[in-house]
């Protein structure tokens, strides 16, 4: 049993390296792949990192629905929480190099990514009005506010490079007289 541990944990090894990796989806590799709309219906998208949304509730308007409510000094506000690698599709293309990703069964619910210089053309959530602490972006309908540190909030794509496109050549039968 212990010498087959060396082998089951090499196999396992083996196994977890040929599956598809998350990577991050940039600008050069859409456009060295030239995917279309279709396509991108076709690839499933993942969060790189936590994501939380908040809006304020009026006058103590405490309706709870897709979110949480919590009180912050004293305001009522409502978060839509969307964790580390939620899965989300493609759902349209608002304009070029902008992709409006569905992280719920609702193709009307949607956030929007783009490249960004900064992030080494990553696609990074687009808000408007970014500011030191924050900034706006539509989601449901509604206005909600996104902390600044959530500014690099990308999107990663299973990928798998195979070796065999990466490297050319041939085996060698031998000779015999």
């Amino acid at each position: 049993m212990i010498r087959l541990l060396p082998a089951l944990a090499l196999l396992l090894l083996l196994f977890s390296s040929c599956g598809p990796r998350l990577s991050p989806l940039t600008q050069r590799l859409i456009d060295d792949q030239n995917w279309s709309e279709d396509e991108l219906k076709r690839i499933q998208f993942y969060l790189s990192e936590d994501l939380v949304l908040t809006r304020e509730l009026r006058n103590g308007n405490s309706e709870i629905r897709n979110g949480q409510v919590k009180i912050v000094d004293g305001r009522e506000v409502e978060q839509m929480v969307f964790k580390r690698n939620t899965p989300g599709v493609f759902v349209f293309s608002p304009k070029t190099q902008r992709m409006g990703i569905s992280f719920e069964r609702n193709d009307e619910d949607f956030l929007v990514f783009g490249p960004n210089p900064k992030a080494g053309d990553r696609y990074t959530l687009l808000a408007s009005d970014w500011n030191r602490n924050s900034g706006t972006v539509t989601y449901a309908g509604k206005t909600w506010r996104v902390n600044s540190s959530d500014a690099y909030a990308s999107l990663l794509i299973p990928l798998k490079r195979l070796r065999d496109n990466d490297v050319s050549g041939r085996v060698v039968g031998g000779r015999k007289l």
